[in-house]
């Protein structure tokens, strides 16, 4: 499907435009005069917020700018040019960055459990790539379901009760991280690159599918089984705790 800047389906990205701009408000993600560097990597929730934003720059009250930064990994075999279509067809700048990450993790350190590391790495070349180009924001695409694992996460291996913040401010960098997708489901996600037949980016990741995260991802379907209410539930739950800036 050819998608130009009108041509997305209105049904799915209309609601997924209105959880992103009630995010950003509630959490005060975007100011007047803002560069945001969005995470692009190539998969269905990154694509999402990348249209979502472009989306957004056309009626929000407050004027910013967008550039999309991929992370090439060094790892396998990787074709960005579905991105490049989608960027070029919004009007968006578009930059690649090739890094080792990926070599690092699995080739030098050979990690057994590599996630942690290499999601370091990733938000620190992402974050000097956003410095270097002018930014003062980098949006990454965590939704509401990421926030819930995340908190699971937590909890069974780390033993604390944690998940990400809607918005970060890195002193060392000078940089905040904000987190536009906050209140929008996996589901909705899926539905809306489905509905528009957007080409997602092949993960080459080794561990792709075998984490602890996709461990935690099975348990919910699991439980939501005889709770439907399960992770509404447990967002709800973070919302009112206070945690890391979070609120109602």
């Amino acid at each position: 499907m050819a998608v130009g800047r009108k041509g997305f389906q209105k049904r799915g990205l209309k609601r997924i435009l209105g959880q992103t701009r009630r995010a950003v408000q509630d959490y005060d993600m975007i100011r007047e005069g803002d560069r945001i560097a969005v995470g692009v990597s190539g998969g269905k929730d990154s694509l999402t917020l990348l249209v979502a934003l472009r989306k957004l720059m056309d009626f929000y009250p407050a004027r910013f700018e967008l550039k999309a930064v991929t992370l090439a990994m060094g790892i396998g075999e990787q074709d960005f040019s579905p991105v490049q279509r989608i960027c070029d067809d919004i009007g968006v700048e578009y930059i690649i960055e090739d890094t080792y990450i990926g070599k690092i993790v699995f080739d030098a350190r050979q990690e057994s459990n590599p996630c942690s590391l290499c999601a370091n790495l990733r938000r620190g070349a992402l974050n000097n790539a956003a410095l270097r180009l002018g930014c003062n924001k980098v949006a990454l695409a965590h939704n509401r379901d990421d926030a819930i694992e995340t908190l699971l996460l937590s909890t069974f291996y780390e033993g604390r009760i944690h998940t990400f913040s809607p918005v970060t401010y890195l002193d060392r960098k000078g940089i905040h991280v904000i987190r536009p997708l906050l209140y929008v489901e996996e589901k909705q996600i899926l539905a809306f690159i489905n509905e528009n037949g957007l080409q997602v980016v092949h993960n080459p990741c080794p561990a792709n599918g075998e984490t602890k995260r996709q461990y935690i991802k099975d348990l919910l379907t699991e439980l939501s089984s005889d709770n439907r209410e399960i992770r509404n539930n447990i967002f709800g739950a973070i919302k009112r705790s206070g945690l890391d800036d979070w609120h109602e």
